[in-house]
């Protein structure tokens, strides 16, 4: 499944080296390095953590929401959106190519698993990038890996994204494996044997998924991970900016959109994260990262929301 490749995040995000994300069970609140206690000081940074909002903030992203389902998309017109879905992806990919390649130096912040895989002494270990885009995961592991037993995986179901993939210089058949895939599938790939993932990463993925097609997502991942493996998983929030600068007409259900470019995207709460992953997983992480973005040569004030889950397949009892 094709992402969005941060074309909706890294245009106002700026690099870090702390992570600034939230479990929502904790009670941590000096979680990041950078939190405004006096909105005065709001334009002393380009970027603050943790920014609450109050309830007039809260009510006027509620109102938003509601104009925009009041006037949603025509049924008829939603159609081709959803029957088509990779067309608009490979559209994406045959215009942009890999413009929208980001080597996403906070991969090894909040995910640290991730590169724990490339140490020399890791042992066998396997990678399945989902959603690959132009191999934004992949890519930078590979170019610091010591690993010889490490193997990754990519795959998105549009075309021309694999094969952005597979024309980028730094891909090697040898320690990697591109190719076309729906997550939504009833089947999982030919090439991947049940239980044989360590990892699985879900980065602006699921998000682009229908939501009648979630538990198939799911029940996919978890047959191709071992008994204990990881799904690392980052994704739109709830009343994030991108959400509530959608006009009238663009919504196709409840908090699902279509962008002007024809790709779809959701934005999620963590009670439903917990819903969809917490049957067949052990949620070890389920966080928020509430950052507000600040231009401060144009006096604006950007607030961002994602969320970001770490799910452990849980072990299957041994048979009596």
């Amino acid at each position: 499944m094709s992402l969005q490749p941060d074309q909706d995040t890294d245009r106002s995000k700026l690099k870090k080296d702390w992570s600034s994300v939230r479990d929502i069970r904790e009670d941590s609140p000096t979680f990041g390095t950078r939190i405004l206690e006096d909105k005065e000081h709001v334009w002393n940074h380009n970027a603050w953590d943790n920014v609450e909002w109050d309830e007039e903030q809260e009510r006027c992203a509620r109102e938003k929401v509601l104009k925009q389902s009041n006037k949603p998309m025509p049924l008829e017109e939603q159609q081709k959106y959803h029957q088509d879905a990779s067309k608009y992806w490979n559209t994406f990919y045959l215009h942009n190519e890999n413009k929208f390649f980001k080597d996403r130096q906070w991969l090894k912040i909040e995910f640290p698993e991730l590169h724990n895989t490339t140490e020399s002494d890791a042992g066998p270990k396997r990678i399945f990038e989902i959603g690959c885009g132009a191999g934004n995961t992949m890519f930078p592991l590979l170019s610091v890996n010591q690993n010889p037993e490490l193997f990754i995986y990519a795959c998105d179901f549009a075309l021309n994204a694999v094969e952005v993939v597979k024309n980028n210089p730094a891909y090697n058949p040898q320690n990697s494996s591109a190719f076309v895939w729906d997550l939504t599938s009833t089947s999982i790939p030919e090439n991947i044997k049940p239980g044989s993932l360590d990892i699985v990463v879900l980065i602006f993925v699921m998000s682009a998924i229908h939501p009648e097609c979630w538990d198939q997502a799911v029940e996919n991942v978890y047959k191709m991970l071992k008994p204990g493996g990881l799904v690392l998983f980052r994704d739109y929030g709830r009343y994030d900016m991108v959400q509530l600068r959608f006009k009238e007409g663009r919504m196709l259900s409840d908090n699902f959109y279509v962008r002007g470019d024809g790709t779809r995207v959701y934005f999620f709460t963590s009670d439903e994260i917990q819903t969809i992953w917490g049957t067949k997983f052990t949620l070890e992480q389920n966080a928020v990262d509430r950052r507000l973005i600040v231009n401060r040569h144009r006096r604006l004030q950007m607030y961002r929301i994602w969320l970001q889950g770490k799910f452990r397949k849980i072990e299957e009892p041994n048979p009596l």
